[in-house]
């Protein structure tokens, strides 16, 4: 189990997003409609947005505190993070994308994630000729690669069909349990919170509405 204390007000113009939760899971959805304001929650988690005030500590570490002057920088959070909008290099192939800035000797065999994501057979492809499913395994195994202490996925499996869901489910379970890495999973779908996380944070407006299990919340 990991320990999520996620305690900060974040303000973006007119919108105000408060999160105060304090959890122990191994991974934490962020539910709720479009809008709600998760993807700016696994933002202010990766370090790409700065809280106006409160505190960011995750399994004992603390990556945010405004009152301690604390804020560790995005490359020196050990996070992995898969946007919605994946980010890959057009002109590599597969391979290249995967390993592009891992270090040498990477936590994270490129092996066992070619045949946890079952990309063995896209490798030597160019990624302008994947289909968004596919560019989302790349960018998943990509993350995961350099083996961090986290993983902040939003929405993954928005871009994949019906039938490959069931299979990335399965291996992002694997990446949990058998990789010990706890993940952070935006969505909107009651299904995948149960089917991936042990609690699930709902929000509406920028606030959290409830809190707990996701068999007790959803």
């Amino acid at each position: 189990m990991t320990s999520f204390d996620l305690h900060f007000t974040l303000i973006q113009g007119s919108v105000t997003i408060e999160i105060a939760v304090s959890a122990q899971a191994r991974a934490v959805a962020l539910f709720g409609p479009s809008g709600a304001g998760k993807t700016s929650v696994l933002e202010v988690i990766a370090g790409l947005r700065t809280p106006q005030r409160g505190r960011l500590v995750i399994d004992g570490r603390v990556l945010f505190d405004r009152d301690a002057a604390v804020d560790v920088g995005p490359r020196h959070r050990r996070i992995g993070y898969v946007p919605q909008d994946v980010l890959l290099f057009p002109h590599l192939d597969v391979r290249r994308n995967i390993t592009y800035g891992v270090p040498r000797t990477p936590r994270v065999g490129l092996a066992q994630l070619t045949e946890l994501l079952d990309l063995s057979p896209l490798m030597d492809r160019r990624v302008t000729a994947l289909s968004g499913g596919e560019r989302q395994r790349v960018a998943l195994a990509r993350a995961l690669h350099s083996g961090p202490d986290l993983l902040l996925l939003d929405e993954p499996l928005a871009a994949v069909d019906l039938p490959r869901r069931a299979r990335i489910t399965a291996a992002l379970r694997r990446i949990r349990d058998g990789l010990g890495v706890p993940i952070v999973y935006v969505t909107h779908t009651p299904e995948e919170a149960a089917a991936l996380t042990d609690y699930a944070i709902v929000m509406a407006d920028g606030a959290v509405v409830a809190a707990g299990p996701p068999g007790e919340v959803l």
